[in-house]
Formats: C-alpha cells, sequence, structure tokens
C-alpha cells in the first residue's frame, strides 16, 4: 500500500491510497460470489451465473463498494499512525481500478494545529449581587400578580392595566372602514413598550374615552396605519395581601409564616443572581478568548452546532416552527453563532490537552454527591446510576470537563469583584 497526504489549507486535506492487486483482489472477490449467491440472471440457474457476465453487468456497484470498504478500512489505520485528527467524516472524491492498481483518493476536515496564548494577564470583573429588602418585596408582588385579582377601575389606565375596547381602522381621510372593526380588544398596557403608539393612546384615559392612534411606516413612500379605539373598560389587577393562610396556599404548605417565605425568597434570589454571576463571568471568559484566538473552524463542526441550535430553537417553540419561517434561512442566521462554538471547543479542548485534563469516575461520584446536596428527591447511588449509564456518561463528563477548563482558566487570570445591584425584572 502507497499512501500520499497533501494539505489543502489548515484545515483540510487529501488522502490517495493506492493499493496493489493482492490487496484488494480478496475483498472484490469476496463481492462478486456473495452477488453471484442472490443475482438471477434469465438462462441460468440461481448461482451458477459466469464471473464474466456478472462483471459486465454489476462490475462498477461491486467496484465502488469495494473501494468504499478499503477506504473505510485504511484511513482509520492511516489516521491513527500519521496522528491525523479529523473534524469529519472521510469522503471518498474518487476511485480508479487501472494497471492492476486500486488508487482511492479521499478529502476530509482536520482540527487545526494553533499555540494557545498566555492568558494569564488577563482581568475580568465579575459581578456580586447583594439581594436587598425591596428586590425581596418586588420579587413576592410579582408572585402575588398570580393570586391577584382584576377589577373595574373608574380611574385613567395607568401602567399595569388592561384597557379594553373596539378597535376600528381608519382610512387616509379618518373614515372608519367597514368591516374592520375588532371587538373587545385587551391591551395590556405593563407589556407594551413605553414609546408604543397603542399605549402612549390609551394611559391616562377612561371608559368611554376615545383614543386615535397612527402607526408611521417603516419605509418612505408608504402610508401610515390609523385606528379608533373606543375604550369600554378599564380593568386594575388587585393584589391579596399577604399573610400565613395566603403563605400556605403559595408555598404548597412548604411554609408557614410570612417571615419564612420572605427568606426563602431571599435565598432563592440569591442563588439565581450568584448563577447568574459565574455565568456572566464564563461568557466574558470564553468570548476574550475566542476573540484572541481566530483559528479556522471546520464546516462539519460548525454545521453540527447550526443544528444544535437550530432543534434547540425548535424545541423552545414546541417542537416546529411556524408556518412561513423558513427553516434553512434560520440554520443560515445560525452560522455566526455556531462558528463562536466551534472556535470555543476548539480552544477549550487545547486548553483540557496542555493540562492533561480528564473526567475520572470518581469526579462523576463527586458531581453526583454536589448535585444530591442541591436537590434531594434522588439519592447519591440513584443520580450516580443514571450519570454512568450510556445515555448519559457522555454529556455528564462534557459537563465535568467544562468545569475543570474553566476552574483552570480562572486560577490563571484575575478576577474582581464589582457590588451590582440587583437588575430589576418583571
Amino acid at each position: 500500500m502507497q499512501k500520499n497526504i497533501t494539505n489543502v489549507s489548515e484545515i483540510a486535506q487529501e488522502l490517495e491510497i493506492i493499493l496493489t492487486a493482492e490487496e484488494y483482489q480478496p475483498e472484490y472477490d469476496q463481492q462478486l460470489e456473495e452477488a453471484r449467491k442472490s443475482v438471477r440472471i434469465k438462462g441460468f440457474r440461481q448461482g451458477h451465473v459466469p464471473a464474466g457476465m456478472l462483471k459486465r453487468i454489476i462490475g462498477p456497484s461491486i467496484e465502488a463498494e469495494v473501494a468504499e470498504k478499503m477506504a473505510s478500512k485504511h484511513f482509520a489505520a492511516i489516521a491513527e499512525e500519521e496522528k491525523i485528527n479529523p473534524a469529519s467524516r472521510a469522503q471518498i472524491e474518487s476511485y480508479n481500478y487501472e494497471d492492476g492498481k486500486l488508487t482511492i483518493k479521499i478529502s476530509y476536515e482536520i482540527h487545526p494545529e494553533f499555540e494557545l496564548k498566555d492568558f494569564s494577564d488577563y482581568t475580568f470583573t465579575q459581578a456580586e449581587y447583594t439581594v436587598s429588602d425591596e428586590d425581596v418585596d418586588r420579587e413576592i408582588k410579582l408572585i402575588l400578580r398570580g393570586h391577584g385579582t382584576m377589577v373595574t377601575s373608574e380611574e385613567a389606565a395607568a401602567e399595569g392595566d388592561t384597557v379594553i375596547g373596539d378597535v376600528t381602522k381608519l382610512d387616509a381621510e379618518g373614515a372608519p372602514i367597514e368591516g374592520s372593526k375588532n371587538e373587545n380588544h385587551h391591551f395590556n398596557l405593563e407589556y407594551l413598550p413605553a414609546d408604543n403608539p397603542f399605549r402612549m393612546a390609551l394611559e391616562g384615559k377612561k371608559a368611554g374615552d376615545v383614543a386615535d392612534v397612527t402607526i408611521e411606516p417603516k419605509e418612505e413612500g408608504s402610508e401610515a396605519n390609523r385606528f379608533r379605539i373606543e375604550i369600554k373598560e378599564v380593568k386594575h389587577l388587585e393584589l391579596p395581601e399577604l399573610d400565613d393562610e395566603l403563605v400556605k396556599e403559595i408555598s404548597q404548605q412548604r411554609f408557614e409564616k410570612v417571615e419564612d417565605f420572605r427568606n426563602d425568597v431571599r435565598l432563592q434570589l440569591q442563588a439565581h443572581f450568584s448563577d447568574k454571576s459565574e455565568h456572566d463571568l464564563l461568557e466574558a471568559i470564553s468570548s476574550k478568548l475566542i476573540e484572541e484566538h481566530p483559528v479556522p473552524t471546520p464546516s462539519a463542526m460548525v454545521a453540527q452546532f447550526q443544528n444544535m441550535l437550530l432543534e434547540n430553537a425548535k424545541r423552545q417553540v414546541g417542537g416546529q416552527f411556524p408556518k412561513g419561517l423558513d427553516e434553512r434561512e434560520f440554520f443560515n442566521t445560525m452560522k455566526p453563532n455556531a462558528e463562536k462554538h466551534a472556535r470555543w471547543l476548539l480552544v477549550s479542548q487545547k486548553i483540557a490537552k496542555e493540562n492533561n485534563l480528564e473526567v475520572t469516575d470518581e469526579d462523576i461520584k463527586a458531581f453526583a454527591e454536589k448535585e444530591a446536596e442541591k436537590e434531594p428527591s434522588l439519592t447519591v447511588d440513584q443520580r450516580l446510576n443514571t450519570y454512568m449509564s450510556s445515555e448519559f456518561k457522555d454529556y455528564i463528563i462534557d459537563t465535568i470537563l467544562k468545569e475543570k477548563i474553566y476552574d483552570v482558566i480562572k486560577s490563571k487570570v484575575t478576577i474582581t469583584k464589582e457590588a451590582t445591584p440587583v437588575p430589576v425584572h418583571n
């Protein structure tokens, strides 16, 4: 066997494999014999078709199958011998039987070789959130909204109110367009942006008032859209008083006292924003290292991340995109994000390799113990059995390895803490 490796680019190679007849003929003869047993040709008993006739009829398909099997067999051996690190499946570009030799040309992508930069002088700022009494009050108010009651208000509509009215589209002269009336439309002002034309027109209005709304065109030359809203009712969300009885209901008997409930809300908020702080730090670290290592990314690796992002997006909307949303177009728009994921994978793999990071069974056991402390509904042994299963083990190893990689990075860079107020959220 002869082999010739050609570097096409930093992430692509071509391999030429040249086999003698002695090397490929046994496989060819075996394929021909198997075909002889199954091929039916009129005038010949099954299994007794002459070899020459078989070659004329199905020779090309046998040659293709033999080339594929020889390529698969020898590529694996050559990759190990030459320390090739494929980033994609090898593809047969061509094969040729000539002069008693089989020549196969294979193309494939490889992981790029690059030097890892010294990142010990990098500095990152990590938010240090402190939950205040006001933050707890705000969170409890949001929880109470789920137990509130919508009541009719005689006051003017304000932020947080719901306005109910009949909406009619108007023509350019301001006259109602026949058949365009939409009765009892609900406008929840809280969820409309402050500069939304409908919110701006409805705030301060009462039942019986009329509000005209003009939506300016986004493109020059287009006409504005005009609407008239006859306000029929303004509703205000009335929150219940937080007492021990309501606490029992809200917490499903987990807590009996208001103070215990407040303390739990504080702990949950603190845990949430501690996780957010860590997540934002890791995002900043990966972004910086991606920026500092503009390594080329194999297209097969990028495509894998595009598919992952596509499937994640579909799951978030119930498993299928709405009609009118082009899946292929969405796939293409994911490419820049997928390239970042692929580049970070290459950089993090390099960090793991240079620091001899690996995940042992003891690491998995420690991970199970840590997770059991967070959520004791499953014992350590139950979690460990799940984590060691063929279905979950690769995912758990990847999760633990990521933690080890970040621990190495964080041990070398400078991280400064910055007191940060908890952001207001709805």
